[in-house]
């Protein structure tokens, strides 16, 4: 079989996370879902499924876009999954 890998997939490591990090950017001044999904070319419904544990991953692309937009590294707010068939996924933090 050739053709292209499979992109590698980032699960959030926690929705709470996601919201504390869009409160206070690395610049410090809070960013909106809707500015926050529009900055990284993303969807809406991608960063409220993110914050709320309904959606776990997305693309590396998309995983890099956010924290970039957000002003932190990918692997504070991400976790890389593994690409040998079976997935890890982070269980949510409770707070």
């Amino acid at each position: 079989m050739s053709g292209t890998p499979a992109p590698t997939m980032y699960a959030v490591a926690s929705g709470d996370r996601l919201k504390l990090l869009m409160e206070r950017t690395g610049t410090g001044a809070p960013v909106s879902a809707r500015k926050l999904a529009a900055a990284a070319g993303v969807a809406h419904g991608t960063i409220g499924a993110l914050m709320s544990g309904a959606q776990r991953t997305v693309t590396e692309d998309k995983a890099k876009a956010i924290a970039a937009r957000l002003g932190v590294d990918l692997l504070v707010l991400f976790i890389p999954m593994e690409r040998a068939g079976r997935a890890f996924i982070p269980a949510q933090v409770v707070a």
